[in-house]
């Protein structure tokens, strides 16, 4: 059954959390660029999380002004979970999705092919938080057994790298109870109220619930080493991804939309992270505040890929985490080189 929100335990906070969900898709619905551009073809993208700073990218396209310099109208809708936003596509109410790259490997194996056309994230940037009182007692996924583990919802990519590290670890994920609670505010409401022992979020949620003391880290993904060290190798993660099929019969559109982010992504990498932050809406850092929300970018800064390439080794790890547990991938025969191109990064023009 799928997941929802933690609705009888934290239904205050998470009311809360849709008019936070409102501003986001008011800051990112229908004419989010800064303006529309006339004749310039119009696409909507679904987002798995608009406010965090894994998707940050998608939204300082529009801040910057790239979306309209590129020749393109991009309406951005933020969805909590990756997984709803990829059926999304496939039913075709949006052209793409802003989520994890490893969706198109699990895609794929279902005989459903997408591809990513730019590659924002060379490492996922989640963490694995637990609640204080149990420092100690949980110390590694090894001790996962009969807990209750938050993920944005089933079917996201924090579902898929919590399955593996809790399989990693000698654990069967059926002997856990997974949950879906979103990032922020649900999320840490969750853990303050015991519904989840662990879970996996992203910045700034990791700097909000380990201010207050709510949470304490158990493996952190923000850095390669610590990737590398938690999956194995290169995790390629967020990346702007679509329907073989539409990017087929699109590719002017598409090369444009790419244009617009391979410039964002070399924008990040000549700016600091506050002047990121400045860029960004004031309801994203609402919870942690503007400073906070600087620090956090700053630490992990490095987890944006600096040219938009896939990185070489990332599908191969991404296959080998997602036949580590996922029964609709495991045995599957999986064609990577279809799973993602760089066609559009390699022919993309400069913006000014």
């Amino acid at each position: 059954m799928k997941s929802k929100y933690l609705a009888s335990a934290i239904g205050v906070v998470l009311a809360a959390a849709a008019v936070t969900g409102c501003a986001n898709n008011a800051s990112g619905a229908a004419g989010s660029s800064a303006g529309t551009v006339a004749n310039a073809p119009t696409l909507t993208i679904m987002v798995g999380g608009l406010s965090k700073q894994i998707y940050l990218p998608f939204m300082l396209a529009k801040q910057l002004g790239y979306y309209d310099k590129a020749g393109v109208n991009v309406n951005l809708i933020d969805e909590p979970a990756g997984g709803d936003a990829t059926q999304n596509m496939l039913a075709g109410q949006v052209q793409g999705v802003g989520g994890f790259y490893d969706h198109n490997i699990a895609l794929q194996a279902q005989n459903k092919f997408s591809e990513s056309v730019v590659s924002m994230l060379q490492i996922p940037g989640e963490v694995e938080l637990c609640r204080s009182d149990l420092k100690g007692v949980v110390k590694s996924p090894a001790d996962f057994a009969g807990r209750s583990l938050g993920i944005t919802d089933t079917g996201s990519s924090t579902d898929f790298l919590t399955q593996y590290l809790t399989t990693k670890n000698g654990v069967d994920p059926a002997r856990t109870t997974r949950r879906g609670v979103g990032a922020g505010q649900t999320f840490i409401a969750a853990m303050k109220q015991k519904a989840i022992d662990c879970g996996m979020t992203t910045e700034p949620t990791v700097s909000q619930a380990l201010s207050d003391g709510t949470a304490f880290i158990l493996l952190d993904m923000r850095t390669a080493e610590g990737s590398k060290a938690a999956l194995g190798g290169t995790y390629p993660a967020t990346s702007l991804y679509m329907t073989t099929e539409y990017v087929n019969a699109n590719k002017d559109t598409v090369q444009r939309l790419v244009n617009a982010y391979v410039a964002t992504l070399k924008w990040i990498q000549g700016h600091s992270a506050q002047e990121i932050a400045d860029k960004m809406p004031a309801d994203y850092y609402k919870g942690v505040g503007k400073d906070a929300y600087a620090a956090a970018l700053t630490s992990e800064k490095g987890i944006f890929n600096p040219t938009g390439v896939m990185p070489a080794d990332g599908p191969a790890t991404c296959l080998a985490v997602l036949s580590a547990f996922n029964a609709t991938v495991k045995g599957k025969s999986v064609d990577l080189t279809k799973t993602y191109t760089d066609e559009f990064v390699k022919a993309a023009q400069p913006i000014t």
